[in-house]
């Protein structure tokens, strides 16, 4: 799975686990709603100081945001 992939699905997981939509996300990063939804289906990648941001909302690490999800058993 590419990185974008990885943040899109991680940001999404953690934003629907804080009960959050995309629009009050963005306003709490202090981002525009429609870049929240392109980074959750791949559009754009994020940069550093918006990871950050992003993080801080939902109260994870950055590196959290990043990480690829444990393989699931077969």
């Amino acid at each position: 799975m590419e990185i974008r992939e990885v943040f899109a699905q991680n940001l999404k997981s953690y934003r629907r686990a804080k009960g959050l939509s995309q629009e009050e996300l963005a306003y709490r990063a202090e981002i525009d709603r429609t870049y929240v939804s392109s980074l959750e289906r791949c559009i754009y990648g994020v940069s550093i100081d918006v990871l950050d941001r992003l993080a801080n909302v939902l109260e994870v690490e950055p590196a959290e945001l990043l990480k690829n999800p444990p393989a699931k058993p077969s």
